[in-house]
């Protein structure tokens, strides 16, 4: 999802690029990774690998680690022994979710699911890497070519009359059509360190999804659901809003611009 939006942005700034699927590059095998950017020989490197299943991390661990973790030291390496700028893409999920202030890039990590601790393990092997890199942690991330909550919420309003959602989650919507472009500027100005790049604004799935109806002209009722209620394996933040101190980092619109651009685009994609 977010790897083809980051390709496309680069694509349109006039860079040649690399696009290497899970098929062709597994990152938690350190040897490939080393001969794949020794070939490629690339200015910069942009890392979308994740495993991205929160609920599931629970039960896998040792394999979300080794991917988040691992996985991203050996890319970070490589990186460093080609003298390719890295942009690592991180997460929300390393703080705990308790805070009632945005979280800045200096503010205390502390996760709270094996999910976030895998993340915050693939941010300390960055950063023991030696290498230029940026760790760019973002939220909520949602677009065209990948599952995603508003993708969900899309397919539910069109085939019932109402959906619960959790409305005690507070965060930032961010849509990959923005952060794509984001990681490309960050890239080619090889900004350094860590840094906090999501949708503008906050709002809860609840705002999202009653949103997301509104805006796609459904008529389905939202109702509020605690988090408690939903009963999920993973612990949530309640509190997942990102900013950024930083004033050379990108700024992303309004998480209300990224769902309008993000159902445009998803009506052009019917449309062929």
């Amino acid at each position: 999802m977010l790897g083809r939006d980051v390709v496309a942005a680069a694509e349109a700034g006039g860079h040649d690029t690399i696009a290497l699927a899970r098929s062709a590059l597994d990152i938690t095998d350190a040897d490939a990774v080393g001969a794949a950017v020794e070939d490629a020989q690339p200015d910069a490197i942009v890392n979308c690998a994740a495993f991205t299943n929160v609920d599931g991390a629970e039960e896998q661990e040792p394999l979300a680690t080794e991917i988040n973790g691992d996985g991203a030291g050996y890319v970070a390496a490589a990186a460093a022994a080609n003298k390719a700028h890295l942009v690592h893409v991180s997460s929300d999920y390393v703080f705990d979710g308790r805070a009632h202030d945005p979280y800045a890039e200096g503010a205390a990590t502390g996760p709270q699911s094996a999910y976030g601790r895998s993340k915050l393990a693939g941010e300390i092997a960055v950063g023991n890497a030696g290498g230029s890199f940026a760790i760019v942690r973002s939220a909520w991330l949602f677009g065209t070519h990948g599952n995603n909550f508003v993708a969900t919420m899309l397919r539910l309003g069109a085939e019932r009359d109402h959906v619960d959602v959790v409305d005690d989650q507070l965060g930032c919507p961010t849509w990959t059509g923005h952060l794509g472009p984001a990681l490309v500027t960050i890239a080619e100005q090889r900004l350094t360190g860590v840094m906090h790049v999501a949708g503008g604004g906050a709002c809860s799935w609840f705002e999202l999804a009653r949103a997301t109806f509104e805006r796609a002209g459904l008529d389905c009722e939202v109702r509020p659901q605690s988090t408690a209620d939903l009963g999920r394996p993973a612990p949530r933040p309640a509190y997942s809003v990102l900013r950024s101190t930083r004033p050379e980092v990108p700024v992303l619109p309004g998480w209300p611009d990224g769902l309008a651009g993000y159902l445009n685009e998803n009506r052009m994609e019917a449309v062929r």
